[in-house]
């Protein structure tokens, strides 16, 4: 039995707080006076990704990021992968670190248990995501007969679980299977309300994007800061991978640039390193609390993104 699952067993249905030597809270961290900037990983799945992955986190950590994220495999895929590639970066590195979890395929006492493993390890921030079904993001999303359906009511448990500092995620073009902007909007104040500290954007590509969704929550009467979800393009299956990702459609004028240049792979990374760069720099002028730069567990187009930017040229 592995050290995670040992956790598991010794957690019972009444949670432990987080242990006094937790982490730093994000929420604290994004309503401070300077913009936080922090990197998104994914948990490996083979040794030769988890080579990579933490080649990724080396490379970065010197950057001093605010914090780092690991992200929540479809269905819960990569539960045990999460908790423990999170708690490493707790303890073997200088990085604060995010958990994501999400409701999909799980019941409630599996999320209780996996709450638990978090606190019992010092995780005191977590994205509470409903999730997507495994397989095909847009395909049917069935509720698991004694889980949870939305994802205010997992930022309720976790927030009842113990000292937990909970994060959300936002929608710049809206939510997938949202109707229309204005009950996107109101549902993305509803999960707010229930008690996050703070959201992160789905990745975009125009600021425009953002500015409308920060115009319109603030419109609602929300107040939760939102981070702005940044992926640098380096190759056309970025695209694609992009639009399949957030369900948002490529702006129309940048794919025409890409379009152009899609037979020069060194051309469309240059492009999409500078239109990275860009977008930054004009989030950063238009008052954003924060950066998250989504990696894919890549260091060299985010870093090469930091260091073009004004902070980065200056940290």
């Amino acid at each position: 039995m592995g050290a995670w699952w040992r956790r598991v067993a010794a957690v019972t249905l009444g949670l432990p707080s987080v242990r006094s030597d937790s982490q730093p809270s994000i929420g604290a961290m994004v309503r401070g006076p300077e913009p936080t900037f922090s990197f998104e990983f994914m948990p490996s799945r083979s040794p030769e990704q988890d080579q990579q992955l933490w080649e990724t986190i080396r490379a970065l950590e010197p950057l001093r990021p605010s914090f780092v994220s690991i992200t929540y495999g479809a269905g819960g895929s990569t539960r045990e992968t999460t908790v423990s590639v999170t708690e490493r970066i707790a303890t073997e590195t200088t990085l604060v670190p995010m958990a994501h979890l999400t409701a999909v395929n799980h019941s409630l006492a599996e999320l209780r248990n996996t709450i638990g493993c978090l606190a019992e390890a010092g995780i005191r921030n977590v994205l509470a995501l409903r999730g997507d079904p495994p397989g095909d993001p847009m395909g049917p999303w069935t509720r698991h007969p004694q889980g949870l359906s939305y994802a205010d009511e997992l930022v309720a448990l976790l927030r009842e679980s113990g000292d937990f500092c909970v994060g959300v995620a936002a929608f710049p073009y809206k939510h997938p299977r949202s109707a229309d902007i204005e009950s996107d909007t109101r549902w993305f104040v509803q999960k707010c309300r229930a008690g996050a500290d703070f959201a992160i954007t789905q990745m975009f590509f125009d600021a425009d994007d953002y500015l409308r969704l920060r115009d319109r929550v603030a419109d609602a009467g929300g107040d939760t800061p939102i981070l702005a979800g940044v992926m640098p393009v380096t190759s056309m299956r970025t695209i694609e991978r992009a639009t399949h990702l957030s369900g948002a459609p490529f702006p129309a004028a940048l794919a025409s640039r890409f379009a152009r240049i899609a037979d020069d792979p060194a051309a469309v990374r240059q492009l999409g390193v500078e239109t990275a760069t860009e977008l930054c720099e004009t989030l950063l002028d238009e008052g954003v609390p924060g950066i998250h730069f989504i990696t894919l567990n890549r260091s060299t187009a985010t870093r090469e993104v930091w260091a073009g930017m004004r902070v980065g040229a200056h940290a």
